[in-house]
């Protein structure tokens, strides 16, 4: 059966808009090609450098950083760019006055796994640019995820999938590694919005505040406790393959605000990972919170700004909502008792 291609999917869209996500998509395409060689090109080995937060890189973090970033140089739709690699946003050296876009990414989610050969990513938004007439600024990219025109990632694993969102619904597509198209394989891509799976980190627990604690309590209490069903509980580390999973089969993801670094309170960077991952989310019929508010209204203040981030399905994370809404919150039951990473059932 024939499928459409990206280039045809996109061909009723706004062409500047189109522009930009085909040049994401073929910068992603060139990193789907060197990841799937790895080791061999040495380039899952650390470089002994760290990105603008610190974090160390891989030679496959600085590839990809490199191929988006030239790929979006030679598109005349795009004003500038923003990396969660680079400290500071990159005017267009050829389309920063005429470019009616910016993308921001991360070019790499998850290289923490890519020793482990576990699924890894890169996270993308496209945002209008306020003032087209002057280079981007800063203060350009730093628009509330409501702003965005477009969002995706694309996730390397098996296959290479790229997750659409321009508004209208969600697409997926595969790459075909024979022609190097991006394949139309489905459209209108929803989430389930009852689930008894959840993501989190476990070992972080006695950092959570008590609303999380509750709803972790409740889930691993399974059929014996106030949920009265058993759910499983899944981590990959990897942002792109939680949602990836979540997509396929309904589920929450967390990565909660915790008390370690009160003036740190979220872990994961709002423009190239909660943002985008929100509009699928909220394009796809799923919910994506802070804890308690939509993280599509929250106004980043810097480039790099972190955020708690709970997303998935509907009702799994408005029952979150409700916890921290909630004044008299407690843990209703215990998350771990001394024997067992469970808890045991009630005599």
């Amino acid at each position: 059966m024939s499928r459409p291609d990206l280039d045809v999917w996109l061909v009723p869209h706004p062409p500047a808009l189109a522009a930009a996500v085909r040049a994401v998509a073929r910068g992603c395409a060139d990193i789907a090609a060197a990841a799937r060689r790895g080791a061999l090109d040495s380039l899952h080995q650390a470089t002994g450098s760290g990105n603008a937060s610190g974090e160390s890189q891989t030679g496959l973090d600085l590839y990809a950083d490199g191929q988006l970033a030239s790929a979006l140089a030679a598109c005349p739709a795009v004003a500038g760019w923003v990396s969660e690699e680079q400290a500071e946003p990159v005017a267009s050296p050829w389309h920063a006055r005429q470019g009616e876009y910016l993308v921001v990414y991360d070019p790499l989610d998850g290289s923490s796994n890519i020793e482990a050969n576990v699924g890894v990513g890169s996270i993308f938004s496209v945002l209008s640019h306020p003032l087209r007439s002057a280079p981007p600024s800063t203060a350009a990219f730093l628009q509330p995820g409501l702003r965005q025109r477009a969002a995706g990632y694309v996730l390397y694993g098996p296959s290479t999938v790229l997750v659409l969102s321009l508004g209208q619904g969600v697409s997926l597509f595969t790459l075909d590694p024979e022609s190097g198209r991006w394949l139309l394989t489905r459209e209108g891509v929803t989430v389930k919005p009852v689930s008894s799976e959840f993501a989190i980190n476990a070992s972080n627990q006695r950092f959570w505040d008590k609303p999380v604690q509750r709803y972790v309590a409740e889930c691993v209490a399974g059929e014996s406790g106030p949920r009265g069903r058993d759910f499983n509980m899944r981590w990959i580390a990897s942002l792109v393959a939680e949602v990836h999973r979540i997509f396929t089969r309904g589920g929450v993801f967390l990565y909660p605000r915790d008390c370690r670094q009160p003036q740190r309170p979220g872990r994961l960077r709002l423009l190239y990972e909660a943002a985008p991952m929100a509009f699928l989310m909220q394009q796809a019929g799923a919910l994506a919170v802070n804890g308690s508010s939509p993280l599509l209204e929250v106004v980043p203040d810097t480039l790099h700004q972190r955020v708690p981030v709970i997303l998935g399905s509907r009702e799994e994370v408005e029952r979150i909502v409700r916890y921290h809404a909630d004044p008299n919150e407690n843990v209703w039951w215990p998350l771990f008792n001394h024997r067992s990473l469970f808890v045991q059932p009630h005599a």
